[in-house]
């Protein structure tokens, strides 16, 4: 049977092996900062600003979400930020991704939540139809905006 659960501190060094598939699968992997130690601290620390949750099945961790918290100022409520789910791929196919989704869905009523935002790659046509499965709808008309670190640090400074 798997069990979706909020992830432990005993959990780490698997989450940490899902989120290095994931940014493989993604094609970013260079990119991965995360450690045990810096997971620990995000998750576990004096003010977590994240979390996690694993599907475990037989003591293996099969898949895993990380999510935070935001706000829409349109509708005066809060929401769920999907940030990363990923099941291994021997799993997939067993429902693990969509139980993943109803736990983060309670989550999200019991919050209070108006919606749970993520973003899907364009060429993720696996994850489209998945993610619609759901209900979801994925918009076509918005794109990700991101400032880097470094494009941080100089507006902050501009001016200063």
């Amino acid at each position: 049977m798997i069990t979706i659960r909020q992830v432990t501190e005993n959990d780490l060094a698997p989450l940490l092996e899902l989120l290095e598939a994931k940014a493989t699968f993604d094609g970013v992997r260079p990119t991965l900062r995360a450690t045990v130690a810096s997971l620990r601290q995000e998750l576990f620390g004096t003010n977590p600003i994240a979390h996690a949750i694993v599907a475990v099945e037989s003591d293996a961790v099969l898949g895993m979400a990380t999510y935070f918290t935001t706000f829409s100022s349109f509708l005066m409520k809060p929401g769920l930020w999907l940030d990363d789910l990923y099941v291994r791929e021997s799993s997939r196919g067993k429902g693990i991704g969509r139980e993943m989704m109803k736990w983060l869905s309670r989550q999200a009523s019991q919050r209070g939540a108006a919606r749970i935002d993520w973003v899907v790659a364009t060429l993720n046509e696996d994850g489209h139809g998945f993610y619609k499965s759901l209900g979801a709808t994925i918009f076509e008309s918005v794109r990700l905006a991101r400032l880097g670190e470094d494009e941080i640090h100089v507006l902050a400074t501009e001016d200063a």
